[in-house]
């Protein structure tokens, strides 16, 4: 569970048994829409990661960049979301292939392409 006591601070504070995460809403931190893109990101690394140590190659040196696209409803909403992955000389075509597939396979964005499939509930406790 995740939970927020919500103050009139700009800070944005969310707990769950294990960590804590900040945010804010005038710019000192990321947002939550931010954090989110932030998530994707993250999650490519992880999967890249994964995808090293399955190949028994070191993932030092990978680049990941992404970027977020918004939709036609404006910067609230999110089109496309491409991800920019540089590798450094070492790693062969088939190594390449097989992280970027890896990737591809992030279970962050599969929620996203799934999400009409979630049923979101707010409700008064």
């Amino acid at each position: 569970m995740y939970s927020t006591v919500v103050d009139n601070s700009p800070l944005i504070k969310v707990s769950s048994a294990k960590h804590e995460a900040s945010y804010a809403v005038n710019g000192s931190l990321m947002n939550p829409l931010e954090a989110f893109y932030a998530s994707l990101a993250a999650c490519a690394a992880v999967y890249a990661k994964k995808a090293c140590k399955e190949l028994g190659v070191p993932a030092a040196g990978i680049e990941i960049g992404c970027k977020p696209f918004a939709g036609p409803s404006g910067p609230l909403s999110l089109a496309k979301f491409k991800t920019d992955v540089r590798f450094p000389e070492h790693f062969t075509a088939e190594q390449k292939e097989k992280i970027l597939a890896s990737i591809a396979h992030c279970a962050v964005k599969d929620i996203v392409a799934n999400g009409p499939a979630i049923d979101f509930q707010v409700a008064e406790a």
